[in-house]
């Protein structure tokens, strides 16, 4: 599983202008459900107040290393002991240095020191200081020591000047937490995926497609990252950034789409096909755009390849699963295309519901299993229905492997 809800996540905040940008950390962590303890330096303090990380957090804020946690325990063992990730961010030079050194002179530190738990260090410094070689040995230690990093991004720096050193964004270091934390479970394991719509030309400037966002594809890309695998994501047309860490191959034709599944179809061992594939595809594309006249417009039209019953001829022991999105009879036409592709589960949906399905962040749908077996799942966001999604593909996998 990825979800953070209910983890415990302590978070350093140390003494550097991107002290601000922890505030919108703190935000995302909160919305996603876990428990976050700020640990504030002295000299944190003097960017930011712990009012701000108090308010958005829900919890107090500790400050000073013999501060009493609620009276019983002393404070930096108790959030040592608590903490299922302990997440520094920004992450100066001066932190990362005394924990490479072994100095424990301040809260956040001794916090560090006194806790068996993953941390994660997200440094934001001048581009200088990043790049001094003294720093660069420090980083070296702690990732030799298995301590984690999300690097720093190129661009304005405080100083005026551009360059390497701006924090990593909220969304990148909350993916890095999300992924030390989430089960293993696909380790070892290489998927490809397919996501969104494709697009079939009918002139230069005009082509047929279909609503999908792609949103279910890149949410079950992203958790199967998160839960070990090695992941290809092939997308249509999208408007959405791919995952970090997926090799991501963009098409826009069916048959584009077809050819690139096919280049990765050999080296994967779980399919899921969550494209909304165009079914009919003009039969002769307009070489120049098609003037309006007053009659008509016919077209003729071709079927493209279907991607997912040529998979389900060779499947070779490999899992394959499809999508289907119906507006009709959802479960008998879901049941018969799982039977006629040769699919271990299949995943349907209304898309006939405004309030579902394409291009919206909720879904609803039935997951039907090869032996007929069904899960009719509440509407849930398309994160949480990916890990739905993977934990039933998850089952089989095991299931194969004691085979």
């Amino acid at each position: 599983m990825s979800s953070l809800k209910g983890r415990e996540i302590v978070l350093g905040v140390t003494g550097c202008i991107a002290a601000y940008k922890s505030a919108e950390l703190v935000r995302h962590l909160v919305k996603q459900g876990a428990c976050v303890h700020v640990v504030m330096t002295d000299s944190a303090r003097e960017f930011v107040a712990p009012l701000t990380f108090q308010t958005l957090s829900g919890s107090p804020v500790t400050t000073g290393l013999f501060k009493l946690y609620e009276e019983k325990e002393i404070g930096h063992i108790s959030l040592a002991r608590r903490a299922d990730v302990i997440v520094v961010a920004p992450a100066t030079a001066n932190i990362i240095g005394k924990v490479a050194g072994g100095i424990a002179d301040d809260i956040l530190s001794t916090v560090i020191m006194a806790s068996m738990s993953p941390v994660l260090f997200a440094p934001a410094m001048n581009e200088s200081m990043w790049k001094n070689p003294i720093l660069q040995k420090n980083l070296k230690i702690l990732k030799n020591l298995s301590y984690n990093f999300v690097n720093p991004g190129w661009g304005d720096l405080a100083c005026g000047a551009q360059g390497e050193g701006r924090l990593a964004e909220a969304d990148d270091i909350l993916d890095e937490i999300t992924c030390m934390l989430s089960t293993k479970d696909f380790e070892q394991k290489r998927a490809l995926v397919t996501a969104g719509p494709t697009c079939e030309s009918i002139d230069p400037v005009r082509y047929i497609s279909n609503p999908s966002s792609g949103k279910m594809g890149f949410s079950i890309a992203r958790a199967l990252i998160y839960r070990g695998a090695d992941v290809t994501l092939v997308s249509g047309p999208t408007a959405l950034s791919p995952p970090r860490n997926v090799k991501f191959v963009p098409v826009r034709t069916a048959e584009e789409m077809a050819l690139a599944v096919e280049d990765e179809f050999g080296q994967t061992d779980i399919v899921i096909k969550a494209a909304a594939v165009a079914d009919y595809r003009p039969a002769n594309t307009a070489l120049q755009k098609i003037k309006k006249e007053n009659k008509g417009l016919v077209l003729e039209m071709e079927k493209t390849r279907d991607i997912l019953a040529a998979l389900g001829e060779k499947k070779a022991g490999r899992i394959l699963v499809g999508f289907a999105a119906e507006t009709q009879d959802l479960f008998s036409n879901a049941l018969v295309k799982l039977k006629k592709k040769n699919l271990d589960m299949i995943v349907a949906n209304d898309v006939s519901r405004n309030d579902t399905g394409f291009g919206t962040d909720i879904n609803k749908v039935e997951i039907i299993m090869a032996d007929g077996s069904v899960e009719d799942l509440p509407a849930m966001g398309k994160d949480e229905l990916a890990d739905r999604i993977l934990d039933k593909i998850a089952q089989i996998v095991k299931k194969s492997e004691l085979k």
